[in-house]
């Protein structure tokens, strides 16, 4: 066996003594929220899937493979598993105490006395002048857990774990929420930089053809300025959308952990994504699937176990302790004198200029801090569901209507097109009709990129499928 796996083995058998004096979740706490019997703006049966790879409902392998990517590279990530390794060491640190302290001690000493006659501390003298010492033994201290404070310190280690654990999947679900945001508003940029070609390539054609019959004395020089101006209107938003692309992209790299020039996020298409129907289940089961709640409550658990300690720092504290051990004048005869010590005392604190009792009110006000630190994190935890829920109604009722807006803008400009070239209709009516298809093309994207944020925000809301058995 590797030596240098010892204590590592040994850390870990701790833990797992530890874990088992503390098994299952923390103790109900009464935060004094009752949740709402059903959603407000939930418009689905109240049923909930466990959706824990939700982010495979989309139907994007591109996605697929950056969260993959996201949840192995992250820095993020990593640092929240290193969070959770220190609790896991302040847990073993916590409950060493719980059971007797054992140490091997050996030990020799020479000791010559170099002129006088010696004194009271020292061995040698002057018909000695060189004394040597040799000697070996076991000790046990141990302090009696009478008033539970050391119980209570394991618990709230423990408890402090599980909150770090909790917080290692908020990080996770924050961090694969923001990817597929950010790819969504990273193809979303891509489809509206398309549009916005397309149509500087149909004002130009325009243009073109306002040109050839100011040329010819059929177009006025207003006519000309207005489409030029439409034209250079159109040119310049294509930076500004170039620019979110941009952003959004090197925003998603930074997600994964790497810089943008290595971010390959394949040809896949905007309107590929698709949105799943999400069962939002009911506001109760809400505590119990969502992972800062868990911590919320984790944190105040352990605040309680700290108002404990705190008290047991007042009151008196016994300590027992035994030796076993032998101590000889030569290194050969070391084990033939044994002996054994045992020791008992009793330490009760006196004075201490209330130090003690402020300990304990600031335990007490801690945990105060974190009951009303709890009960916001429950209210805001179904206000974010609400908020998720009512974008999505009103953002499929938006689409719907929107959907015969733009039929009816492409149908209009098309009509105004051909009126104009047969010279049935003023240039004033294409122009209008062109700005109208033009902002109702782009705001269907948008729209479509609200509605696939308004899904990734109620996953996200509602855990994103992480449960206490994951």
């Amino acid at each position: 066996m590797n030596n240098r796996s010892i204590p590592a083995q040994l850390s870990a058998f701790s833990l797992c003594l530890l874990l088992s004096a503390c098994t299952g979740n923390p103790p109900t706490l009464d935060s004094g929220i009752a949740p709402p019997a059903a959603w407000q703006y939930a418009e689905r049966a109240a049923t909930q899937a466990t959706n824990q790879r939700w982010w495979m409902q989309f139907g994007s392998p591109a996605l697929n493979r950056l969260i993959e990517q996201a949840r192995r590279d992250s820095f993020d990530v990593a640092a929240a598993m290193a969070r959770v390794r220190q609790a896991q060491a302040t847990a073993v640190i916590a409950g060493a105490p719980l059971l007797p302290e054992v140490k091997f001690n050996l030990a020799s000493s020479h000791q010559r006395l170099l002129r006088g006659q010696g004194g009271p501390d020292l061995d040698a003298s002057q018909s000695d002048e060189t004394v040597n010492n040799f000697g070996a033994n076991f000790s046990a201290s141990y302090e009696v857990d009478f008033w539970g404070g050391r119980a209570a310190a394991r618990d709230s280690a423990l408890y402090s774990l599980r909150a770090s654990e909790s917080d290692q999947a908020t990080v996770e679900l924050t961090l694969l929420s923001n990817v597929a945001d950010r790819y969504a508003q990273t193809l979303a940029a891509s489809q509206r930089q398309q549009i916005a070609e397309l149509n500087l390539a149909n004002a130009r054609n325009v243009l073109d053809l306002v040109q050839t019959r100011y040329d010819a004395g059929s177009a006025t020089a207003l006519e000309l300025a207005q489409q030029k101006s439409l034209v250079a209107g159109q040119q310049r938003q294509l930076p500004l959308i170039q620019q979110l692309a941009e952003e959004a992209r090197i925003t998603l790299a930074a997600l994964l952990g790497q810089p943008v020039q290595a971010l390959d996020l394949g040809s896949e298409a905007f309107q590929t994504l698709t949105w799943p129907a999400i069962g939002p289940g009911v506001p109760s089961q809400l505590l119990s699937r969502r992972p800062d709640l868990a911590k919320a409550e984790a944190e105040l658990a352990a605040a309680q176990a700290d108002v404990s300690v705190a008290r047991a720092a007042m009151l008196p504290a016994v300590t027992l302790g035994a030796t076993l051990g032998s101590d000889a004048y030569k290194a050969g005869q070391i084990l033939r004198s044994p002996y054994y010590t045992l020791t008992a005392g009793l330490v009760a604190p006196i004075f201490n200029n209330g130090r003690l009792s402020a300990e304990r009110d600031k335990a007490r006000a801690r945990q105060d801090e974190l009951l009303q630190t709890y009960r916001a994190a429950i209210i805001n935890g179904f206000a974010d569901v609400e908020k998720a829920l009512s974008s999505i109604t009103r953002l499929d009722q938006q689409r719907q209507w929107q959907s015969q807006e733009l039929q009816h803008a492409q149908a209009a400009f098309q009509i105004a097109q051909s009126r104009y070239e047969a010279g049935a209709e003023g240039l004033l009516t294409v122009l209008e009709t062109q700005r109208t298809l033009y902002a109702a093309q782009d705001l269907n994207v948008q729209l479509r990129l609200s509605r696939l944020q308004a899904g990734i925000a109620l996953y996200k809301a509602l855990g994103g499928g992480w449960n206490t058995e994951s």
